[in-house]
């Protein structure tokens, strides 16, 4: 059986475990351009493109090469990158020395060596968001026929792993705010009985004293409440436990 079948397999299968072995995007990325690499032989330079504040940004790649062909169709504002970026349609460009396409990138591209490439969108919630980037430096049409179908489910996997990453991430950004609110809304709450205790008042006027306190000495309400904690039991607040999700039956 050839290498490169092999590795083409291996590397579709692989996206699958990718979200159990790598849950941050920076992470994943890098590991999606490290698996397309080895869609063609012999491998290709792969670098991955994502909008980062309205500008296109390589995140990740599979060598320094293509982050240089990538970083100059950012320079000139065109190339098969930012073209699948745009459209969210595969770019293929057979025969980098005679594409008519993009005059401003050409002739840079020539200069970094490419002789084909193909770039396919990634889309998360059915918006394009990246692209991956493949350049062939050994071959013109590396990207043809079979290879084409293959890159397309490739990307169609990553685009859904990539999806199903950063909803990960968010979910756990979530629940870490979640579990800080509700740690600082124990500490206060506990702050408020102290004060309740010791100046005879009611909830809303501890609360309010905690509050003065906390804009004369300009720190966060938790910070007073856990100082208000401290000084009454001689012994800093033990730390929140971690959020649980769902149920444990």
């Amino acid at each position: 059986m050839d290498q490169a079948p092999r590795d083409q397999s291996v590397a579709l299968d692989s996206l699958h475990a990718l979200l159990l072995t790598a849950p941050a995007v920076e992470t994943f990325l890098q590991e999606v351009a490290e698996l397309a690499s080895v869609l063609v032989e012999p491998a290709a330079s792969v670098g991955i493109t994502v909008h980062f504040r309205r500008e296109p940004v390589t995140v990740a790649s599979s060598d320094e090469r293509a982050s240089l062909v990538d970083a100059e169709q950012y320079t000139v504002g065109e190339g098969p990158c930012l073209e699948a970026m745009r459209t969210g349609l595969v770019v293929e460009v057979e025969d980098q020395r005679v594409d008519p396409r993009w005059n401003g990138y050409g002739p840079r591209a020539l200069e970094q060596g490419v002789r084909s490439s193909l770039s396919l969108p990634l889309f998360v919630d059915g918006r394009s968001v990246g692209a991956v980037n493949l350049y062939s430096h050994d071959r013109v049409g590396a990207f043809g026929g079979d290879v084409l179908q293959l890159a397309r489910r490739f990307a169609d996997r990553a685009s859904v792993a990539l999806a199903l990453t950063i909803r990960y991430n968010e979910q756990v950004s979530t629940s870490h705010q979640l579990e800080e609110a509700l740690a600082s809304r124990t500490l206060i709450d506990q702050a408020i009985g102290i004060l309740m205790a010791e100046q005879r008042c009611n909830a809303h006027e501890a609360f309010d004293l905690l509050r003065r306190h906390s804009q004369r000495q300009n720190r966060r309400l938790r910070r007073v409440a856990e100082d208000l904690i401290t000084r009454v039991s001689g012994a800093p607040p033990a730390p929140s436990q971690p959020f649980e999700h769902g149920s444990s039956d």
